[in-house]
């Protein structure tokens, strides 16, 4: 995160080419202090130092594990100061008691116990703790959590398909109120127990029911009828539905989403379930799907890797956008395909792997990206690890800030467009330019000099 008001320390902060005698120096500012706390890797003894000196208890809390080296672990555990000595402890136990946590590891580092002891522990919040970052934990550990008294712990160890339910076990979760909805979700159901947890009024259950890819074929008629988008959704998605059928559930929830129904819009756009049996039949049952007016089913089917090129042809003409991206993925995914996906719809970096890093992805036509209209597509230049210098200055001259940011981290940037973004009107630009491993030393030193560091 940017400090908007010292941008150039902060970035200069997390930048991994700033030398430690000058991260002691940034140590002494708070914006400096933050951007270390940003910094992969360990830190040198003396940084540590100079955080505690100026930092106190607010920067001990980022000074643990294998951050630090085990010197400083034991100046930090016999520091004077109990602030100082607990920060990270009372940091994790902090988030215990929200109901949150750091990971086991953290878990098993502040109460000094290991984690199949933590599961015996006498408080419930660290025990559901436990329950959900210890996610690769035995049989035995689960059985224990199942039958934990608390029903926080118990519905803390079934939130997550694995490690999962015993067959022997289904029947209790699925009658106990913390646990009912969770394993319902996800274990094979037989018709009684979806009959059971839909009969029982429970709109939660109800739509965990609908959402199961095991709902047997008996209980769907029982969910066909509820007045609920997400339950009409999720039963839509179903195997057991005929086509006429899962029209009359889409319709009227297209229907309320179109008339301003925010709960009939998340369930149709945000609902991140899918009909994922489709890749489990026959292909020319699938291929039958092409035409299918519901996006979910056309995307699973662009998820598959086994269809005949006609299919394909299809798919990477699709007009829904996520259904092309899906079809993209493939590893024969042609050149002009993947280039026209992302000049029509974008890279989408927040989806990984982006479509620029796919193997037949023309990684040689990235440059000229850069003269779209479109900022989005402009961005998508700085792509090219050999961008010519000329380019990148455009481009760091962009009027869309998000630009010149992206120009800012590029490791081409020569030292002079780096100063040029020191004195950007954005601080997230600035606080990037200053974060670069590309520059100069001495523009880091004068920017300790003129804050007085």
């Amino acid at each position: 995160m940017t400090n908007v008001r010292h941008p150039q320390l902060s970035g200069l902060g997390r930048n991994p080419a700033t030398p430690d005698d000058l991260l002691v120096r940034l140590a002494a500012h708070a914006a400096g202090r933050h951007g270390i706390s940003l910094r992969r890797g360990r830190l040198a003894d003396a940084v540590v130092e100079a955080l505690l000196e100026h930092g106190g208890s607010e920067s001990a809390i980022h000074l643990n594990g294998e951050r630090i080296s085990i010197r400083m672990r034991n100046v930090i555990a016999e520091h004077p100061d109990p602030a100082i000595r607990h920060a990270y402890a009372n940091f994790v136990r902090d988030l215990v008691d929200l109901n949150s946590s750091l990971g086991i590891e953290s878990l098993e580092e502040t109460f000094e116990e290991s984690r199949s002891s933590l599961v015996d522990s006498p408080d419930p919040k660290l025990r559901a703790a436990v329950a959900d970052t210890w996610a690769d934990r035995p049989l035995a550990v689960q059985l224990r959590l199942l039958a934990d008294p608390d029903p926080s712990v118990r519905a803390a160890a079934t939130l997550r398909r694995h490690p999962g339910v015993p067959v022997e076990w289904r029947e209790r979760c699925l009658t106990d109120p913390a646990t009912r909805v969770n394993v319902a979700r996800y274990v094979p159901l037989t018709v009684k127990q979806a009959t059971d947890l839909i009969s029982s009024g429970d709109l939660e259950a109800c739509r965990a029911v609908a959402a199961n890819p095991e709902l047997p074929a008996g209980a769907v008629e029982l969910l066909i009828e509820m007045d609920d988008p997400q339950v009409r959704v999720a039963v839509a998605y179903s195997r057991h539905i005929d086509a006429d059928t899962r029209d009359r559930l889409f319709a009227p929830v297209a229907a309320e989403a179109d008339a301003g129904s925010i709960a009939a819009y998340v369930a149709l756009c945000w609902n991140f379930d899918e009909p994922g049996w489709l890749r489990e039949v026959p292909i020319t049952e699938r291929l039958a799907y092409l035409d299918c007016p519901h996006p979910p089913f056309r995307r699973v089917l662009a998820s598959c890797r086994d269809l005949p090129d006609a299919a394909w042809e299809r798919l990477d003409n699709d007009p829904d956008l996520r259904v092309r991206r899906y079809a993209a993925a493939r590893p024969d995914a042609p050149a002009a395909v993947l280039e026209r996906l992302v000049r029509t719809g974008g890279a989408m970096f927040h989806i990984r792997p982006p479509i620029v890093e796919h193997p037949n992805f023309p990684r040689h036509r990235l440059r000229a990206f850069a003269d779209d209209p479109d900022p989005h597509i402009r961005y998508i230049a700085l792509e090219d690890p050999d961008l010519p210098t000329a380019v990148l200055e455009r481009l760091a001259a962009d009027s869309e800030a998000f630009i010149r940011r992206g120009a800012a981290r590029h490791a081409h940037a020569t030292p002079a467009l780096l100063e040029q973004l020191l004195a950007d009107a954005d601080p997230e630009v600035v606080d990037e330019a200053a974060a670069n491993p590309q520059l100069p030393l001495g523009s880091m030193r004068r920017i300790l000099d003129e804050s007085a560091l």
